[in-house]
Formats: structure tokens, sequence, C-alpha cells
């Protein structure tokens, strides 16, 4: 009897065989778990994750490092700028009139500009170096100045009448007067300021036993002289910068003198600044000056400063640049620009700071550059002569800035040079104090360009005065 309830299935060999290969094959084909890989984006995600990891961890750092950088190249390039510029090197010897070109730490010649109603504009307009080149001296002119003749009071001098000086020495307490000045008394002062044909007026070289001797070679060359670029250092206080940026045409007509005393050629010596068998160092002919008149070398300085048409008596022009400051442009341009461009017979620079010639006085005193007592007696008397407080001349300042002077050698420019220097000798050597009261006093001479400040730092490079010049101690 077959029980229906149950029932059987058979499996064979193959097909059991079969499910278990099934079961092989299907573990084989089971998928491993994924690993990270540098495939495909997985690179770039991967790479910009860990920049920004790195960048949060180290911006701190980062950031210190570039300031201390940016620190360390500022301080480097300010202080460059600042040192005190190396004194050129000595040059071999040549000939007065050699053109080669100098070389030295100063060869910038980078133009000053200025923003006139938001227009950049050069300070100083010169002509273009194709013209420079062509430049020649104006013919001279008829001059319509009232003065036709400077005379030089000397100690022969005992005539009596109009415009004649005897020496009195009742009121010369305390003043600078000397053998090389002459003993100028107030009347004498004040006679010098009045116009006449024939003016009569001391200015210097009083005496042959007055001071500021030197050769008679060296006055030959300065007789040949009729333009000259000049300037002075007395005591050791300052080196010598080579002039730039002339033409070749200025290089054959303009003397370049440099006046020394035996001092400063001793300081330039022991620094390598030899004299050459011509007398020369680069362009600058060297003059020796035996004999200073004064124990204060700002005072002797003045001579040649002031007293330019005295000292190179066929000069037609000259140019006066205090041993502080870089000649950097051609004299005869500047010439042009300043004085024959403008129809003037003297040009000088406005000063900066101030425009009272009493504010100045404070400052001068504050500075220690006068004492007090000098120029309280400087100012008693301007006040006594009621000099304007804010003088002003052709609507600019009166005040001048002095280290540079151009001026043609006329009877009007040397006699007003002649009184400047007499009232630096009479009172303080601060010569800016007594230009606005010289000016003043002396109406004759109009023909002035007071040059503003922005067209000095193009004419020169101001380095400061490098050292205190030594007093004359006997």
């Amino acid at each position: 009897m077959v029980n229906n309830d149950s029932f059987s299935v058979t499996i064979s060999d193959d097909s059991s065989d079969e499910h278990a290969d099934k079961r092989v094959r299907a573990r084989v084909r089971r998928k491993k778990p994924k690993k990270f890989g540098f495939r495909g984006n997985n690179v770039t995600e991967y790479f910009k994750r860990q920049l920004v990891k790195l960048v949060l961890k180290w911006w701190p750092k980062l950031l210190f490092f570039s300031v201390c950088a940016l620190l360390i190249f500022e301080v480097s390039r300010i202080y460059g700028k600042t040192t005190s510029p190396t004194p050129p090197k000595t040059t071999p010897d040549h000939h007065p009139h050699s053109q080669k070109k100098e070389q030295g730490n100063l060869n910038h010649v980078d133009p000053t500009n200025r923003f006139v109603g938001g227009v950049r504009e050069r300070c100083l307009k010169l002509l273009p170096p194709e013209e420079l080149e062509r430049l020649v001296l104006p013919e001279q002119r008829a001059s319509n100045n009232p003065i036709k003749r400077v005379e030089y009071i000397t100690d022969t001098d005992t005539r009596n009448g109009e415009g004649n000086f005897t020496v009195s020495h009742h009121h010369l307490n305390g003043t600078r007067f000397n053998m090389f000045t002459g003993y100028q008394t107030l009347e004498q002062r004040d006679q010098s300021f009045k116009v006449n044909k024939t003016a009569a007026v001391h200015c210097g070289f009083y005496s042959e036993k007055g001071g500021f001797k030197i050769s008679e070679e060296d006055e030959l060359y300065m007789h040949e002289c009729e333009v000259v670029v000049s300037t002075s250092a007395f005591g050791g206080g300052d080196d010598l910068y080579q002039p730039i940026g002339m033409s070749e045409q200025s290089l054959q007509k303009v003397c370049y003198v440099a006046f020394w005393d035996e001092i400063t050629l001793a300081a330039q010596e022991a620094q390598g600044q030899k004299v050459g068998t011509y007398r020369f160092i680069g362009k600058w002919r060297i003059i020796i000056v035996k004999d200073l008149p004064f124990r204060d070398q700002r005072l002797n300085g003045k001579i040649p400063k002031m007293l330019a048409h005295r000292l190179f008596p066929n000069s037609r022009y000259s140019i006066w640049v205090d041993s502080k400051s870089q000649f950097r442009r051609d004299p005869l341009g500047v010439l042009e620009a300043l004085l024959w461009r403008s129809n003037s017979v003297l040009a000088i620079s406005e000063y900066g700071a101030r425009s009272s010639v009493y504010d100045e006085a404070k400052a001068v005193v504050k500075k220690n550059k006068a004492t007090p007592e000098e120029v309280e007696v400087q100012l008693t008397q301007y006040c006594k002569d009621v000099l304007p407080e804010d003088k002003r001349f052709n609507g600019k300042k009166a005040l001048a800035e002095a280290s540079i002077i151009l001026r043609e050698h006329t009877t009007s420019t040397n006699l007003f040079m002649c009184l400047w220097f007499n009232e630096v000798v009479r009172f303080t050597s601060r010569d800016q104090l007594s230009f606005p009261y010289v000016l003043w006093r002396f109406k004759v001479l109009r023909d002035i360009n007071l040059f503003p400040v922005c067209t000095r730092k193009d004419l020169v490079k101001s380095m400061g005065h490098i050292r205190k010049a030594k007093p004359l101690t006997s």
C-alpha cells in the first residue's frame, strides 16, 4: 500500500555537483569592499582637502614670515637711500679741458617734477640737448642801469665830500670788520645804499695784509674765466661732489673752481682725494687759499660766495653752489633758463619754511646758528630802519635760500653783493636774514628771479654738511 501523504524527490549526482559549483562561483564573484585609491577625480579632491588642511594649519606662520621679509626689504632700501654717499674717487690727472665723463656714485640726473593745475611738469625747463650744445653767451646789451661804475674803497681813501669816506673805529666794538673788509661806519653803510652814477663801497680785499691770499698762477687762471661755477670748503667741513649733467659746450666754456684752505686739503688727501698735476680733482680746479681773514669759517665762505666779481674780474656770469650740494645740470642751460629767458640779472631760490625775517631770526637762535646777542643787534637795527615784517618782492617771498646763486656781473649786481657781504660781516653770518633787508633798501635792482624751491631741488642734490668745520685758532 502506497502512502500518498508523502513524496520523495530524487536528486541525481550531476545536479548536486552543478549546484555546488554555482555556490563556489558565487563566492568567487562576490565583490570585495572598495578601497580608497588615486583614480579619476579622487586625486583632485584629495589634494584639495590636503591643501586646505595645510593652509588652515600654517597660515599664521606664513603671514608672519611674509611680513618679516617685507620689513627687511623696506629697511634695506631706506638705509641705502639715507646712507652718506661714498666720497668720489680720485680721477687720473688730466688737462683742464679734458672732456672725459666722470664716473661716481652720484651720476643720476632724474628730473624733479611738480603738479600745476593737476598736470605734471618739469620744475626746471631746460632746452633740449641738441640746443644746449649750440648755446652761446648773449651779446652784452646796453644797460639803462643808473649805476655806471662801482669803486671799491681801500685803505688809502682819504677824500672828503660826497661819496668819500674816512675810517672811524669808535662804534665798531663787537663787529668783525678787519684789514680785509675795511672798517665801514654806520654813516658809510647808509651812504652805500644811495644810488649815484658812481658808487663807492667797501667790498673786501681792503689791504694786502688783509688775508685771503692765492697764488699768482691761480689768479691768472681765474682771470681767464668768462663763466664760472664755484664752491668752497674751509676748515675741512665738506667733501667735494663732482658736477654732472654738463653739455660738451659747457665743459669747454665754463670754469669749475673749488676754494679750499690747507685744512680742507689735508682732510681730503687723507680720504684719497689727491690734487692732480694741473691742480684738478675731476672737473674742479682746486684753489688753495692762505691767511683766511676770519676765525668763523662760515664767514670765510661768504667771500667766494658773494664776491665772485672780485675774484673773477673778467667773468660775465657766475653760479655759486654750497659745498654741501652737488650741481646736477648744464651751467649754460641753467643760465638760459633762469636768467636769459626771464631777462634777469640775479636768480636765487625762495625760502621754503618762512617768509618773515623776524620769524627766521627766532629759528636761527633756536637752532644755535647765531647767538641771541648777535641777532638782537641785527633786528634792532632793522626795526630802527623800519624793515617790514613780511617783506614781499614782486609778490614772492623776499626771504631767500642762498645755497645756489646765479648772476650776471653787472654794476648793479656787483654793488648788491657788496652790500650783502657787508651786512653779514657787521651782524650775523646767516645771510638769509640780511638778504631781504638789502633787497628792500637797494631799490635799483629789480630784475631778480626768485625761483621756487622745486627748481632748486632740480638744480642741486643736497647731502647736508658731512662734518663740522674747524675754526681758525690764530
